[in-house]
């Protein structure tokens, strides 16, 4: 018998990953057609990020892959098991397994096996990804928990703040200080886009869609 998923039906389907040594759960992602077949032809997880809108390989940058071992199939035929040989940490933050945090006590269940500024090579996808872990932070030790635990108004003005320090030190020709602004304004941008839980990707991707567009067309598009 040859099972088969309906993508007509379901063009995107859970996938629930499993080591398949201790059939511990590592993580839930989302696979299209395309990942399921790059899936099936390499023998290495691919997944399609939602928030990215991407195909992407697991532990592209980090390294921290996931071989295949099997795969299985709902009795639905909508949702998928793997079960996979886990190259380091499964989890952004750097834990084995995204599931730890404990609803009873309040408490994570373990600590990081990997640092996880060292888990991504692009600087701007690494603080995005250290700014919505400090979501959960004491707003006591943590600007950017401080940040969050404010509120969107305070967050907004913030980026208009900066953006405005940016520009009088442009205005200044005062090149330390420019880079220096310039950072802080990157920073706050990125905090109202966690807020927003929009990736930077989505960013890059409006970026090069206008390449080759010039601005007077852009503008234009956007009516």
């Amino acid at each position: 018998m040859q099972f088969q998923i309906d993508w007509q039906k379901h063009p995107l389907i859970p996938a629930i990953v499993q080591d398949s040594q201790t059939g511990e759960v590592l993580m839930l992602a989302y696979m299209n057609k395309e990942a399921f077949e790059k899936t099936l032809a390499t023998g290495y997880a691919h997944y399609y990020s939602r928030s990215r809108q991407k195909l992407w390989k697991k532990g592209e940058s980090s390294g921290n892959v996931q071989k295949v071992e099997a795969i299985r199939l709902d009795c639905d035929s909508d949702t998928l098991l793997l079960q996979v040989e886990q190259t380091g940490p499964a989890c952004h933050t750097g834990r084995k397994s995204c599931f730890y945090k404990d609803l009873q006590t309040g408490k994570s269940i373990s600590e990081p096996l990997q640092n996880p500024q060292e888990m991504y090579e692009d600087v701007v996808d690494t603080l995005y990804h250290v700014i919505q872990e400090k979501k959960e932070a004491d707003p006591e030790k943590s600007w950017t928990a401080k940040l969050f635990s404010k509120g969107e108004n305070s967050i907004l003005k913030k980026v208009v703040e900066e953006a405005g320090e940016f520009c009088f030190a442009v205005k200044d020709k005062n090149r330390d200080e420019i880079i220096y602004e310039c950072a802080d304004l990157v920073y706050h941008a990125l905090v109202a886009l966690a807020y927003s839980n929009i990736s930077p990707e989505l960013v890059r991707k409006e970026l090069k869609r206008r390449f080759g567009m010039s601005g007077i067309e852009e503008k234009r598009s956007r009516k």
